[in-house]
C-alpha cells in the first residue's frame, strides 16, 4: 500500500469523528438539557481517544514501511500512550 491510501484512512477518519462531534452539538442545543449534555459530553470523551489511537496506528504502520527508524516510531508510540494515559486521570 502507498502513503496515500494511509493518508486518505486518516482523513476519513477525522471527517467522521468530526461529524460525530457536530452531531453531539447539536443533540446538545436540540435537547436543551445539562443532564442530557453531560452524558453526550461523556460519550465524546470515550470516543476522542479510541480516534486519535486508530489514526496514530493508521499513521504509523504507514511509516513502518522503511520510511522512519523504528526508535522514532517507538518515541511516537510512548507519546500517544502517554497522552492517553494524562487524559484518563
Amino acid at each position: 500500500m502507498d502513503d496515500h491510501f494511509y493518508l486518505q484512512s486518516m482523513v476519513v477518519i477525522r471527517l467522521v469523528s468530526a461529524t460525530v462531534e457536530l452531531t453531539a452539538a447539536f443533540l446538545m442545543w436540540r435537547f436543551q438539557r445539562l443532564d442530557t449534555a453531560v452524558r453526550i459530553n461523556g460519550f465524546l470523551g470515550m470516543v476522542g481517544p479510541v480516534i486519535l489511537t486508530i489514526t496514530m496506528a493508521i499513521g504509523l504502520a504507514g511509516l513502518a514501511t522503511g520510511k522512519m527508524p523504528l526508535a522514532k516510531m517507538v518515541w511516537i508510540g510512548c507519546g500517544v500512550l502517554c497522552i492517553l494515559w494524562g487524559t484518563s486521570r
